[in-house]
């Protein structure tokens, strides 16, 4: 089973040197969510949000280093639910597999909806209407066996990372130390709230341990790859949540990327902003139903999902049922989740949950020396990410509850048939 969002990211024919393979790393790990981060990030922190940024960034690095070793050693190892299996048995590998899945509907809503406010506040289109069709544009697309190119999700990834860095390079002339005081108006508490929210942009290292077997080098490849993406996450991540605070303020709008875009390029950024959204947003929802859509598919056939979902799972299908299924549970999310922030907290709870799950396995997996100790380093630091999740963490634990008993059932209906 497969847990990364990038699952149906792209199959290369050839070898990918080191260029070719951070540029896919960043977009495992850059995603729509930071049109919107910022803004949560703040809110909850103040200007200290900062704060949680520089420590978002810090324990990405022993996450990052852990899933390159891992992907080094264990060249196309299937994922993080596969290493995981591998390392604590297919009950643990099935609570991995679910966090993702179970992630997805909360996280796709999440995502039309930062997409729909961007189109609301460029394009003065209602948001929850741009939304739902950005939403339903993508199940269509999906269901119709339509897939997001790998050249294509890579344009996507260099239009953020050029929005990214033209909000900050224009903006930050324009930035007063007078708005970065007072510094932590909500305190330490606050700082955790951030880092709990900010860990939906500081996921998706795992893919370096997917891509693996693709590199020209497979023994260095992936290292290489992660360290320049680690370089520039970093860049951009400092860049914009500095720039933000700087030249924005603590309260600062929904739509922090169009407020810098136009302070810094002048009001033609707004309706760019607005299109551009549209493009990031599509592309990564769909991106990420196709890979759920496998995802469920492979869950049911390793009888942690219920068998009638395990069709069109196999290489060409198209796997309408598991699609159902996330369309059916993305239904009540979309009906409710009007707070964003909320939506953004419960996906980042459920996607630590799976990448603390990878780093720990990676101290069973990997050999003792200092690839076994970045990984216990890794374990810590992602525990810690975890516990900023609060009280967000009942929601990965209610879908261990689920994966758990699923399972439970079906292996009681396969004793029944079995007799």
């Amino acid at each position: 089973m497969r847990s990364n969002r990038w699952t149906n990211f792209a199959v290369m024919s050839g070898r990918m040197g080191t260029a070719h393979g951070a540029a896919l790393l960043v977009g495992a790990v850059l995603g729509p969510g930071m049109l919107v981060l910022p803004h949560l990030a703040a809110d909850a922190a103040g200007p200290a949000s900062v704060l949680a940024w520089a420590g978002m960034l810090a324990l990405s690095v022993p996450v990052a280093l852990t899933f390159a070793a891992l992907g080094a050693r264990y060249p196309g190892g299937g994922g993080v639910a596969a290493v995981v299996g591998l390392a604590f048995g297919r009950h643990a590998a099935a609570v991995a597999g679910w966090w993702f899945f179970g992630a997805v509907p909360i996280g796709t809503v999440a995502g039309v909806l930062v997409g729909g406010a961007y189109v609301e506040a460029s394009l003065g289109v209602d948001a929850t209407l741009a939304a739902c069709l950005i939403l339903a544009a993508a199940f269509a697309a999906n269901t119709a066996g339509l897939r997001t190119s790998g050249r294509l999700q890579i344009g996507l990834v260099a239009l953020l990372v050029a929005l990214l860095a033209t909000a900050v390079l224009t903006a930050a002339p324009h930035a007063d130390a007078a708005r970065f005081t007072p510094f932590a108006p909500y305190g330490a508490a606050g700082v955790a709230g951030a880092a709990g929210v900010l860990m939906f942009a500081f996921v998706g290292w795992e893919a370096a341990s997917h891509l693996s077997g693709e590199f020209a080098d497979r023994r260095r490849g992936p290292l290489r790859a992660t360290v320049v993406t680690l370089v520039v996450i970093g860049l951009l991540y400092a860049g914009v949540s500095v720039t933000s605070v700087g030249v924005l303020g603590a309260d600062m709008p929904d739509v922090p990327l169009t407020a810098l875009l136009e302070i810094g390029v002048g009001p033609v950024a707004r309706p760019v902003t607005g299109v551009v959204a549209v493009l990031l947003t599509f592309g990564a929802v769909n991106t990420y139903l196709a890979g759920a859509g496998r995802l469920g598919a492979a869950l049911a056939r390793d009888r942690a999902l219920p068998g009638w979902f395990a069709k069109g799972g196999a290489p060409g299908e198209t796997p309408y049922r598991s699609l159902g299924l996330l369309a059916v549970l993305s239904v009540p999310v979309l009906v409710g989740g009007d707070d964003l922030d909320l939506l953004m907290r419960a996906t980042s709870a459920c996607l630590a949950a799976v990448t603390t799950a990878g780093v720990a396995a990676a101290t069973r997996m990997l050999p003792a020396g200092r690839h076994r100790v970045t990984a216990v380093v890794g374990t810590v630091m992602s525990l810690v990410g975890l516990a900023f999740c609060g009280c967000y963490l009942a929601v990965p634990a209610a879908l261990a509850v689920v994966a758990l008993l699923v399972l439970k059932a079906n292996a009681r209906r396969s004793y029944k048939i079995g007799l």
